[in-house]
């Protein structure tokens, strides 16, 4: 990630542009659009930089490191997956994994972890009672 912090005057200039999904002062989101013209116009020799200032970009305000970062990232994920690497998959992968119903030696297994970690912590409050009462005499 690219240690320049966008001004509120940049980012109302980034958020105007139409291949741009979101902007905030550390981070830019592009739109999946955007990463395929870019893959598009990088195959037929263009250079990075004439890519983004052709979109809109200013590349002053964006920072040739931010630039050429998303440029190496997107043509690895390319020639990696093709066009679906290309696509923003976090809002799929978010959060938390969905329940999914147990198989009966799983319900087991959990059951008996959790009866040895009561079992433990019985031991345990035994030992401290019994260290108070020694304590007492």
């Amino acid at each position: 990630m690219s240690k320049k912090i966008f001004t509120e005057k940049e980012i109302k200039l980034l958020s105007l542009n139409k291949y741009v999904k979101s902007v905030s002062p550390k981070g830019i989101t592009y739109t999946n659009e955007f990463k395929h013209i870019f893959i598009g116009e990088k195959e037929k020799g263009k250079l990075t930089r004439e890519i983004f200032e052709a979109c809109g970009f200013d590349a002053e305000v964006l920072g040739t490191d931010r630039i050429y970062s998303a440029s190496k990232r997107w043509k690895r994920a390319y020639e990696k997956e093709g066009v679906n690497g290309l696509r923003d998959t976090r809002t799929e992968k978010s959060g938390r994994s969905r329940e999914r119903s147990l198989s009966l030696e799983e319900k087991n297994a959990r059951l008996e972890a959790q009866i040895n970690l009561l079992k433990a912590e019985n031991e345990l409050l035994k030992k401290i009672r019994y260290a108070e009462r020694r304590m007492k005499k």
